[in-house]
């Protein structure tokens, strides 16, 4: 091969990209990520409920002790099915750590609604990320995340199924603000 054959003339340059291609390639493969995801069961919602009422559709435990500065990306989906019913939901995921007494909401409220006398059926999925790390609930943490719905209306004799309540989550580090070493 001959040394001003592309690959070797830019190692001999001092350009390094091949170099450089290889140890991005190297750190990507060594950061940490987490996936986890948990499938729930149906939640039946009768036009009898007294509102406001809250269920807790689903809920995932994160450790993320191996984690420098934790961005968790959540997903939440679920098919909503109406027979006849008014009804408006709210959705809201909420984080609860070992150190915390009481858990806090994560993100805004998600809010479907179904006029009154209508049937369908219609997917629903809203995205949340928790990037803010304060000393009191990140390091070296078990926190649980639970996704809690509130019938905030309901009413006109029918039903409302929410199916297949799936929530995951994604963890990755921020290194951007990593500083924890």
């Amino acid at each position: 091969m001959n040394s001003m054959s592309k690959g070797n003339w830019q190692e001999e340059k001092g350009c390094g990209c091949k170099k450089e291609k290889e140890d991005n390639h190297k750190k990507e493969k060594e950061a940490e990520f987490l996936l986890k995801c948990k499938t729930g069961f149906p939640v039946t919602i009768p036009s009898t409920l007294p509102t406001p009422t809250s269920f807790t559709l689903n809920t995932l435990n994160l450790k993320t002790e191996h984690f420098c500065n934790p961005c968790i990306k959540f997903e939440f989906a679920s098919n909503i099915v109406t027979i006849g019913a008014e009804v408006t939901l709210d959705f809201q995921i909420f984080k609860q750590c070992r150190k915390q007494t009481t858990a806090t909401a994560l993100g805004p409220v998600w809010t479907f609604s179904r006029p009154a006398g209508t049937t369908g059926s219609d997917a629903f999925t809203f995205i949340v990320c928790d990037c803010d790390c304060d000393s009191d609930s990140c390091f070296d943490e078990c926190c649980t995340y639970t996704v809690v719905v509130t019938v905030t209306e309901d009413g006109a004799a029918g039903t409302t199924v929410i199916n297949n309540p799936t929530f995951s989550a994604l963890v990755v580090e921020n290194e951007v603000n990593c500083n924890c070493y």
